[in-house]
């Protein structure tokens, strides 16, 4: 049986934390990772961060062989990063226990990640080889995807089901919108940014756990 567990990594203790050097209040949400040859080639979204500064950092590193800016709306810039993963224990103790990356957002203070390992198993490995690279983590949160029928909530958090309940009641997915971001940023007191977050991972969840039953669980 599958597994999924979120954690937190400190910036300085992992490759790609260091050499993204985030300033004050950037956020980087990764959206997946792509299989290039031997290379995972991550593609993630910024936001409020100097863009020449945040590019030139990047570009300077000896890790990073090609930035590529894909696109940018509303204030967040899409990239496409080629890098030497290899030099990346904590990415490298993902690849050899076959952990998959659902999501992973990082700020200047922390990186939040979310991880489906194929077993239990794995998962204990993926810790065993943390601590040996001297790499800290804590552990947030540990559980088991569900199928259609098993569980109330199929792998949301209390706070991602609150905030969908509360979005979709006062019409925040009605068109017209009847309900802004900012609206639902109020009323749980965190920011607009955070709320994006909080919907974007909440809905991923859902359909993980809902319309993609046999990619998460194993006989």
């Amino acid at each position: 049986m599958s597994v999924i567990t979120e954690l937190r990594v400190a910036p300085d203790e992992f490759e790609l934390g260091r050499l993204m050097n985030l300033s004050d209040h950037t956020t980087v949400v990764l959206e997946r990772m792509v299989p290039l040859g031997q290379t995972p080639v991550p593609f993630f979204r910024v936001r409020d961060a100097d863009r020449d500064t945040f590019e030139g950092t990047l570009q300077r590193h000896p890790s990073v062989e090609t930035l590529t800016r894909l696109h940018r709306q509303d204030g967040e810039t899409l990239y496409a990063l080629e890098w030497i993963a290899s030099r990346d224990r904590f990415f490298s103790a993902m690849t050899e226990t076959g952990a998959q990356l659902v999501s992973a957002t990082g700020t200047p203070d922390s990186w939040t990640f979310e991880l489906r390992f194929p077993s239990h198993e794995a998962l204990s490995r993926f810790h065993e080889y943390c601590e040996e690279a001297d790499i800290p983590i804590t552990v947030d949160r540990i559980y088991s995807p569900t199928t259609p029928g098993m569980g109330p909530w199929f792998g949301l958090t209390p706070e991602q089901r609150t905030t969908l309940v509360s979005a979709v009641r006062g019409g925040y997915y009605d068109i017209p919108r009847r309900m802004s971001t900012q609206d639902l940023a109020d009323e749980f007191g965190i920011s607009d940014q955070a709320i994006t977050e909080r919907l974007r991972r909440g809905i991923a969840s859902l359909v993980e756990h809902t319309l993609l039953p046999t990619d998460t669980v194993e006989e």
